[in-house]
């Protein structure tokens, strides 16, 4: 049930297709797999019930407060190799611990995007760690990392990953005494 008070609405309906324009106040509840074409203008304070798939198009102007970055909780790497799948989060929490490791990297935006991860790595220096090719460091190296400790890595990219700019941001990341 939707109410909608309105002095300058007007409302078309054809099969299932519901069109409103004009101005005015109240509430509309839109359901399940609905689609919004043209602009659509919202004012006041609204709370959003489920989440917006933006499917790779682009929102404008908007100004985040109090937001989160959904964390890719891999644990254990387990040695061998490892793919951080964007699609899962672009906040990676691992831990190396018995042998090799090579990470690859998947599914970043498109190639005219910026599109990041943050990697906190626990104990990456106790094995060999192996990056993609694609990963460009600082000076040419890549970095030493803690034996017995952590690690914060951010990995950024502006061509779908063609290349990778890995840089630390945190090496041996502790509490200050």
């Amino acid at each position: 049930m939707s109410t909608l008070k309105a002095d300058a609405v007007t409302a078309k309906s054809t099969n299932t297709d519901l069109s409103l324009s004009g101005a005015g106040t109240g509430t509309v509840a839109i359901g399940d797999n609905t689609a919004i074409t043209g602009t659509l203008t919202v004012s006041g304070i609204q709370t959003l019930a489920a989440g917006i798939a933006g499917a790779d198009n682009e929102i404008s102007r908007v100004n985040l407060k109090d937001y989160g970055e959904v964390t890719n909780a891999i644990g254990s790497t387990g040695g061998g190799t490892q793919d951080i799948d964007l699609t899962l989060g672009n906040n990676v929490v691992a831990t190396v611990d018995t042998s090799a490791n090579t990470f690859t990297f998947s599914n970043p935006t498109a190639s005219d995007e910026l599109c990041g991860f943050t990697l906190f790595l626990t104990n990456g220096g106790s094995q060999t760690v192996n990056w993609p090719a694609s990963v460009d460091w600082a000076g040419g190296t890549a970095p030493t990392l803690t034996t017995a400790g952590l690690d914060i890595l951010v990995f950024i990219t502006t061509d779908g990953g063609t290349i990778w700019h890995g840089m630390v941001c945190s090496a041996d990341s502790k509490t200050p005494a």
